[in-house]
């Protein structure tokens, strides 16, 4: 249901005008950059998974930690080096470095459970749930 409203939204942006297709959309328009760490996010019984694009980013540039009920993931990517030509030239520079946090909430989460897995560009964390609340300071460690 969530997503048929999401995409009758969509639909109603997508005149075929490229103002109303960028609408709400900062003006510096990073939606493709690694800037954002797109995500996705799923629910079941037993607990969530969070999947995080990191193209580019060495495993040991990934920072994960879990406190009361947050989820924070840092990454880091290191500068380009540049690659024009003696005179300088460059047709286009889209890549992005620097460092990122993005954080999710997820209430009931057995911190000493979770897990984070990195392969091919994409880090994967699993939060196992539980009935207990815990509030510590837990740091996650990537496989």
């Amino acid at each position: 249901m969530a997503n048929d409203i999401s995409n009758r939204f969509n639909d109603l942006l997508d005149s075929g005008d490229e103002f109303f297709k960028n609408f709400g959309r900062p003006l510096m328009n990073l939606s493709d950059s690694f800037k954002e760490l797109r995500s996705d996010v799923q629910e079941t019984d037993e607990g969530y998974t969070v999947a995080i694009d990191v193209p580019g980013v060495d495993k040991k540039d990934i920072s994960i930690d879990f406190k009361d009920n947050t989820l924070t993931v840092s990454a880091k990517r290191q500068s380009f080096s540049d690659r024009s030509d003696k005179e300088g030239n460059m047709i286009a520079s889209e890549r992005s470095s620097g460092r990122f946090t993005r954080q999710y909430n997820f209430p009931d989460v057995d911190h000493e459970k979770i897990g984070a897995k990195y392969e091919d560009g994409v880090l994967t964390i699993t939060l196992p749930k539980t009935t207990e609340g815990q509030s510590k300071t837990h740091k996650i460690e990537i496989e």
